[in-house]
């Protein structure tokens, strides 16, 4: 179920947010959550690959809130020219953007092939492809958007990261997208010891339903793995997005985690 979207003030009062991957997933539902939460004077910056379900999502959330102003850019991050894109707008939405609070939430990610263990990457290319969208995307945005937004006196700046338990544990078949959030992790853990006034997350929002989840349980190639996932899925484990997303902004809401800890759905 996603929430009922209401015109309000908002209890966060003017924020620009920024959230990657927001076309499907997780991403889509975050948004749903977040929208109501934004108060009056606003803006919110939806990023993702796929422009026709993003300019959807746009319209749905402009249409369902007064005193919000969504924008939205498509643009593939694991390339230069899109993550040059991106960061552009958000370096112009930042600079003129008014309100006192920055919530960033680098949710944007992909598996990689999981139908390869490890001693079939080999192919230079296919993995700096994925590194460059899974981590460099994610280091460029932050850097970008915390120096365009700026030190503003008053002023509040909160970085989420969308971890996993693989940035904890390994996974096989899966060794892309384990180091990969695990490098996300720690980057953002330096970043919390580099800048104590940024509040920094790394959120694992637990196995989610998904169609990533069904990538998962359809083409990891180790069988074990594999059989793990759909019985995940056979068993009902599998976690609502918008479950998991209303979780999350709590934990945003509380606002008493350790800054640049890591948090999973199942220990909150």
């Amino acid at each position: 179920m996603e929430p009922e979207l209401r015109p309000g003030s908002g209890p966060w009062g003017a924020t620009v947010c920024v959230l990657t991957g927001a076309s499907r997933g997780f991403g889509r539902s975050l948004a749903r959550v977040l929208a109501p939460r934004l108060g009056e004077g606003s803006v919110l910056l939806l990023l993702a690959r796929s422009e026709v379900p993003l300019a959807e999502l746009a319209a749905e959330l402009q249409g369902a809130r007064t005193g919000l102003r969504v924008e939205y850019v498509a643009a593939d991050l694991g390339c230069e020219q899109g993550l040059r894109k991106a960061s552009a707008v958000l370096q112009e939405v930042l600079s003129a953007a008014s309100p006192s609070r920055l919530l960033l939430i680098n949710n944007a990610g992909s598996l990689g092939d999981i139908s390869k263990s490890f001693l079939d990457l080999t192919d230079p290319d296919e993995i700096n492809r994925y590194f460059a969208f899974n981590v460099t995307s994610v280091l460029c945005l932050t850097s970008t958007a915390l120096q365009a937004f700026g030190k503003r006196p008053g002023s509040s700046r909160t970085v989420v990261n969308i971890s996993s338990l693989c940035a904890k544990k390994p996974f096989k078949s899966w060794a892309l997208y384990c180091s990969g959030k695990a490098s996300r992790d720690m980057m953002f853990q330096v970043l919390a010891l580099e800048e104590p006034d940024v509040r920094v997350l790394n959120y694992a929002p637990g196995p989610l339903d998904t169609d990533m989840q069904l990538l998962a349980r359809t083409k990891t190639g180790d069988p074990v793995m594999r059989q793990y996932f759909q019985g995940l899925q056979e068993r009902g484990q599998l976690i609502d997005c918008t479950v998991s997303a209303q979780k999350l902004v709590n934990l945003l809401e509380e606002d008493t985690f350790c800054s640049g800890a890591h948090m999973d759905f199942y220990d909150i």
